[in-house]
């Protein structure tokens, strides 16, 4: 890792991760290793100790790296388009790969039509529990009504009863009356028919005699039929007492359809609630295909170059698979490969300039950032110093 050469030496057993450079800056980083040998390369840097002159300076060559990025669908398809090919530069945010919406959009219709298919569900279901409602809020009227109209009728027949009643008695009494005049009546006749031979009363009188039996008898039919009148309305004031009484039972029925009502309301408001479910899933499911569709155009995550391109049109691909590869340019590093009797030298933290090829005569200032714990051959693409003036 590179640090400017103000900044103190570190302790040479630290091994940190190489850091990232701002964005901006110039890249400053070189990464040492453990090698047997070494052959030249297209960059090269040394150290020196700053109280020290350039004989104790070390040249070591090596490698412009940088992170990464690769860069893959969250979803998968076909692609349809890639914008760029190794070597291009990309800007954040551009376009990169587009994949085909062919069967999103199919799935994205057939998901409108079911939030549609739900959202008539839901309101089909809303108006059913509005009519229970209204059904409940009539039978409770109903029951109060009933129980209203039962007491009344019972009290009325039982008026009529009482009243009729009292009718039969003063006709029963009345009859009673009429006999006994038609009693007396007949007697006198008896006694004035008798009187009449012997002379003792006038023929008037004893006209009048039997004009007085005939009335008691006539009155007697009459008190009879009146009897008999009242007699039958007290059997139907019986009855109307005994239907009053049987219309108790009305309040209970109604009580009973106004449990079923209750029990339907339920029912409705379950359906009321799952369509409702329905109608969120139906649009969660709308705003995910939506997302997906999103998820079709695959964009650049950064400013940088292509370094590979592993797909063109036509490619079936899968989520996550690499589709580019890119490499911000603001975040790049070097590689060093030292000799294996020469890594004693380096220290974490020791400052170091490095020198490119296109550039021998300006040099850029850094520090080592890493030592890696292990050593390892030297790529075939790297040569040290002294090993390139022996090439050239």
């Amino acid at each position: 890792m590179l640090k400017t050469r103000n900044q103190s030496t570190a302790d040479p057993s630290q091994s940190a991760p190489p850091r990232e450079p701002k964005a901006g800056q110039v890249p400053k980083r070189v990464l040492l290793a453990f090698i047997a040998a070494a052959i030249a390369g297209g960059v090269y840097f040394y150290f020196s100790k700053p109280a020290q002159g350039p004989a104790d300076s070390l040249h070591v060559s090596g490698r412009i790296e940088g992170y990464e990025t690769n860069i893959g669908p969250k979803i998968g398809g076909r692609v349809d388009y890639v914008s760029k090919r190794e070597g291009e530069l990309v800007t954040r945010g551009e376009l990169l790969v587009k994949l085909s919406d062919d069967d999103v959009q199919a799935q994205l219709r057939g998901a409108e039509a079911r939030v549609l298919s739900a959202q008539e569900k839901a309101s089909e279901a809303h108006y059913q529990l509005s009519v229970v409602d209204n059904q409940i809020a009539e039978a409770k009227v109903r029951v109060a009504q009933s129980k209203e109209d039962t007491t009344a009728q019972v009290d009325q027949a039982e008026a009529n009863l009482a009243t009729t009643e009292a009718k039969v008695a003063e006709a029963e009494a009345l009859l009673s009356q009429a006999k006994s005049e038609l009693e007396m009546a007949t007697l006198r006749h008896e006694r004035f028919s008798s009187l009449v031979q012997d002379k003792a009363v006038t023929l008037d009188e004893a006209d009048q005699a039997r004009t007085g039996k005939d009335n008691a008898i006539a009155l007697v039919g009459s008190r009879k039929a009146n009897l008999e009148a009242a007699r039958k309305q007290l059997s139907v004031a019986k009855a109307g007492l005994e239907m009053a009484k049987t219309s108790r039972l009305n309040p209970q029925m109604r009580n009973a359809q106004l449990a079923v009502l209750q029990q339907q309301r339920i029912q409705a408001q379950f359906k009321e609630k799952s369509s409702e479910h329905e109608v969120k899933n139906a649009k969660a499911e709308v705003e995910q295909i939506k997302a997906n569709i999103a998820y079709l155009n695959v964009n650049s995550p950064i400013d940088g170059v292509v370094t590979a391109r592993a797909v063109e049109p036509g490619a079936v691909v899968v989520p996550g698979q690499n589709l580019l590869s890119l490499i911000d340019l603001n975040r790049v590093y070097l590689r060093g490969f030292v000799p294996e009797g020469s890594i004693g030298k380096i220290r974490i933290g020791q400052a170091a300039s490095v020198y490119l090829d296109s550039q021998p005569k300006t040099p850029l200032e850094g520090e080592v950032i890493q030592i890696d714990p292990e050593g390892s051959f030297t790529p075939e693409n790297i040569y040290f110093k002294e090993d390139r003036v022996k090439q050239v």
